[in-house]
């Protein structure tokens, strides 16, 4: 099972990633666990600065951006 965080303050942008990378997930028929983080303390664990991120299995991914659906497929793949 693949684990997915997003952090973010729950903005736009971080709804959009959020979005993004469930369609991914799922058109790539992976089981996963996908948690939107707000917590400020919890985001800073991270070492991040720029939201939305993205967190894959405990490893920052992407930092500052959208990325797209293409984008997050072939990350999880």
């Amino acid at each position: 099972m693949i684990e997915v965080k997003i952090l973010g303050a729950g903005c736009n942008k971080c709804f959009q990633l959020a979005i993004n990378a469930e369609r991914a997930l799922k058109s790539l028929g992976l089981k996963y666990h996908l948690e939107k983080v707000t917590d400020y303390a919890e985001i800073a664990k991270y070492k991040v600065t720029s939201t939305p991120a993205l967190v894959l299995d405990g490893k920052v991914v992407s930092k500052g951006k959208v990325l797209k659906e293409k984008a997050l497929i072939k990350l999880f793949s």
